[in-house]
């Protein structure tokens, strides 16, 4: 769908939930565009306060408002003859989204302060992960904004979805995160690669990313190990200590002092090592943590 959409003028809607890599997509349908030697420049326009959005987008005047010191340039003059990605569209203001409508339909806009039209050509590539049509019936977003973002629309299936998907990621991020860290780690090991693909990934891509990342700072070899994995993405069949009962028995005590050991882990990862965070998600108080954490030798 990408490279079908790509060499078109026409303006996309990509849809997904958090994390599963939207602005990845806007970026791959520019670079493959004819206009991939222009700006790609990006917004997200749930990160900037409404007072501010709409400077920022068209520009202003000197004088224009208070602070307003020089002439500025918004984005769609800066994205001119390129790509403008409108991230988190579905945040933006219902008395912008008039001036974004007309901007789009008219190809031209004036600075806030100005009175002179400027004329740009912009492609707009828009993503949310709100169901616009819901928002739409809800009075929050204008209809005529979102059939004319809508012309194309590109769905994100959340990574549990497309888990075929997570080997190839995996090297993507290995390379690059190699490079930046100037390490050697090239490969991943199998019962790991397995044990990344049997995780659901609730954060999706950045999750994946992120835990790449944290792997190759991690790793002392040129390769990932299990050993360098979180805890809470093991699978049973990598945590033998995860609550089951191996097929030759084994000591009850400890059995459940190891598995005392992964949950505990897990609460740390989750937290990022902040112990009071870790003893709240399990439900205990920060001195039984911390006694926890001792007798389990953990606390370093």
């Amino acid at each position: 769908m990408i490279r079908q959409v790509a060499p078109t003028p026409t303006n996309v809607l990509v849809t997904g939930r958090s994390g599963t890599g939207k602005e990845l997509v806007a970026k791959a349908i520019h670079q493959l565009s004819d206009r991939e030697s222009r700006p790609f420049v990006a917004i997200n326009c749930g990160a900037i306060p409404e007072n501010l959005l709409e400077s920022e987008l068209f520009g202003h005047m000197k004088g224009s408002f208070t602070g307003a010191v020089s002439h500025k340039e918004g984005l769609f003059e800066s994205a001119d003859g390129g790509t403008l990605f409108l991230d988190e569209i579905g945040e933006m203001p219902l008395p912008l989204q008039v001036k974004v409508l007309r901007a789009i339909q008219d190809r031209s806009f004036k600075r806030v302060g100005g009175t002179s039209d400027i004329s740009v050509d912009v492609r707009i590539v828009a993503a949310t992960n709100r169901i616009l049509s819901d928002e739409v019936r809800a009075g929050r977003f204008r209809e005529d904004l979102f059939y004319r973002l809508n012309v194309i629309e590109i769905a994100l299936p959340c990574l549990s979805e497309r888990r075929e998907d997570i080997p190839e990621l995996v090297r993507c991020f290995l390379e690059r995160y190699s490079q930046a860290l100037g390490k050697e780690v090239a490969d991943v090991a199998p019962e790991a690669m397995s044990c990344l693909e049997s995780y659901s990934f609730p954060g999706n891509v950045r999750e994946l990313e992120n835990l790449i990342e944290r792997s190759v700072t991690l790793a002392r070899g040129p390769r990932i190990t299990l050993d360098f994995l979180p805890a809470n993405i093991m699978t049973p069949a990598e945590t033998p200590q995860a609550g089951l009962l191996p097929e030759s028995g084994g000591d009850l005590n400890q059995l459940l002092e190891d598995y005392e050991r992964v949950l505990v882990q897990a609460a740390l990862e989750r937290s990022g090592g902040v112990k009071k965070k870790a003893a709240a998600l399990l439900g205990v108080s920060f001195r039984s943590f911390r006694y926890r954490l001792e007798k389990l030798e953990l606390d370093s």
